[in-house]
């Protein structure tokens, strides 16, 4: 398994009349003591290109490009697949890391999140593939900065790095701050998931793989139709049986996959890239 994910089973949603997607209010500390600004909004008056209404899974799925990943970017296959993704060398792109599952997992805390936006060497194979730059994008910052700030990180970057821990909290926070409802504006954005970050595009993730206490249920964003088992064989409990047994609850189309294998997802076309074991339970 890839440090990137924590050691656990896990490994770690139109137009102008379209309703305005609040990213505040914000606190700021003046003379007078901290005071509550106006809320900052997306909207097309505010954000150029905006499209301010929540998306559908279909339609996150006819723009972002997908490398949705259990241990990053472990072989040659997965590698030239996320090159073909870029369009472009990866030592020309510019790529943001988004570390915000981590904080919702028992297992992550700032130890692993340095790790992961430092690049360090256990990192390799997602923030240490040689980018041309690395940022961070700290999604539980963003409703506190104001979207004149922050969405023009995202739309100056080629991919987000987006790394293991729980699902539930990501697809909390990709949310609340924004960020989903900006990402259908983003065509030639891709996204590269590490467990937490793959499964988060999926429709559920199964109780098995909750961490988060404060998590309503299961579901996760349904950017695509079937969910993912990840880390097989990667721990004790992640074993093909367990697999099986999580399949046959999770009601829709799923894949099992280990650290060598990733699922590329463009323009609603699936395919799997593989130097090792995976599994398809379901049509």
């Amino acid at each position: 398994m890839q440090a990137a994910a924590p050691p656990s089973k896990t490994g770690s949603s139109s137009n102008e009349q379209a309703r305005a997607i609040p990213v505040g209010p914000y606190r700021a500390f003046g003379p007078g003591g901290i005071h509550v600004e106006p809320a900052t909004t997306l909207s097309p008056s505010t954000i150029p290109d905006f499209q301010a209404h929540s998306p559908s899974g279909r339609e996150f799925g006819g723009t972002l490009k997908l490398l949705l990943t259990s241990g990053g970017v472990t072989n040659p296959s997965i590698h030239s697949a996320l090159v073909q993704l870029l369009g472009k060398p990866i030592a020309e792109c510019h790529a943001l890391c988004v570390p915000t599952a981590q904080w919702g997992h028992p297992m992550c805390g700032p130890t692993s999140v340095r790790g992961f936006v430092a690049a360090e060497p256990v990192w390799q194979h997602l923030s240490g593939l040689g980018w041309a730059s690395l940022g961070v994008l700290e999604l539980t910052a963003l409703p506190t900065i104001g979207a004149e700030r922050w969405v023009p990180w995202i739309r100056k970057a080629d991919v987000l790095l987006v790394d293991g821990g729980d699902a539930t909290y990501l697809c909390h926070w990709i949310r609340e701050s924004g960020l989903a409802d900006l990402l259908p504006s983003l065509p030639d954005m891709v996204w590269v998931g590490v467990s937490a970050g793959s499964m988060v595009m999926t429709p559920r993730i199964g109780a098995y793989f909750v961490e988060w206490p404060s998590a309503p249920d299961d579901r996760t964003l349904g950017v695509v139709d079937f969910s993912i088992f990840p880390h097989l064989d990667a721990f004790p409990k992640n074993t093909l049986a367990d697999a099986e047994r999580w399949a046959a609850e999770i009601g829709v189309p799923a894949y099992a996959i280990d650290e060598q294998t990733a699922i590329r997802v463009v323009d609603g076309s699936v395919e799997v890239v593989s130097e090792g074991i995976w599994t398809k339970f379901g049509s």
